[in-house]
């Protein structure tokens, strides 16, 4: 999980990750939420910007549950494909290794994350990861890519052409998430400070976050961002609506109150 950071360590610590193996992982499941939800496939890819792919495993998965008809549409994965397929208690024994080594990714981590947890406590296995091994895309692609109307997989897939099959299979979804990470990072490297500093000021934040980086609660954040006269804009999340503030408005203030610090990149 991605601390809250300035723009400037958040370079610093996104380029550290990079270094490091991803082991990317993508679940397709019978719905939302664990236990009452169950895990159909699993693909785990292992990848480095050094060595490109090393690995990729997909197996199908037989939730032990019925499949609903919304769910057998969104992915193609039909009751008939997995009445034959080993259960979980078969299956993610054999993936603990591959799990456990390298920055665990996903986009939406904590969506793949909260299943596995759930799915290996149900079969008995403990399974866990230190917060500093891993990395949701979705984070990263709302802070490099805030310039693009969606950072869905699938819209990531048709914005930068990659080269994979039908999205919302896990294995063409594992594949997609590593050629992001692999896009991304190499920017990272390759593009100056100045440019990069820039794209992060552009990332839209909601307002708990901007309060983690002014050190202050929700209430008095928003009141200094009131006061600094930084105007948010409303965004839809689920059934409520979140204020959402540029990191750049929000960081120029963070310094302001450090001590007037000159930001050339905002």
């Amino acid at each position: 999980m991605t601390p809250p950071l300035l723009s400037p360590d958040l370079l610093t610590y996104y380029r550290r990750l990079s270094q490091h193996p991803f082991t990317v992982v993508d679940l397709e499941t019978t719905g939302r939420r664990p236990p009452g939800s169950r895990i159909l496939e699993i693909s785990v890819l292992h990848a480095s910007l050094a060595d490109g792919i090393r690995q990729q495993v997909t197996d199908l998965i037989n939730p032990q549950i019925p499949i609903p008809e919304k769910i057998s549409e969104f992915t193609g994965i039909t009751p008939d494909m997995v009445s034959s397929a080993p259960s979980a208690s078969e299956v993610l024994p054999t993936y603990l290794p591959l799990l456990s080594t390298g920055i665990l990714t996903a986009h939406n981590l904590a969506f793949d994350y909260a299943f596995l947890t759930a799915e290996f406590k149900r079969i008995g296995l403990p399974f866990s990861r230190p917060s500093g091994e891993r990395l949701c895309t979705v984070k990263l692609a709302r802070l490099m890519l805030a310039h693009l109307p969606s950072r869905s997989l699938p819209h990531l897939v048709q914005e930068f052409q990659f080269p994979v099959n039908t999205s919302h299979r896990a294995a063409a979804d594992a594949l997609a998430c590593w050629l992001l990470v692999e896009r991304l990072f190499t920017e990272l490297h390759t593009e100056t400070d100045e440019v990069l500093l820039n794209r992060l000021a552009q990332e839209w934040m909601p307002l708990p976050m901007a309060a983690k980086l002014l050190g202050c609660s929700r209430r008095k954040g928003q009141a200094l961002l009131e006061a600094a006269q930084v105007t948010g804009r409303p965004s839809r999340n689920g059934q409520s609506t979140l204020t959402m503030y540029r990191r750049g408005d929000v960081e120029r203030l963070v310094y302001e109150r450090q001590g007037g610090v000159q930001l050339s990149w905002i």
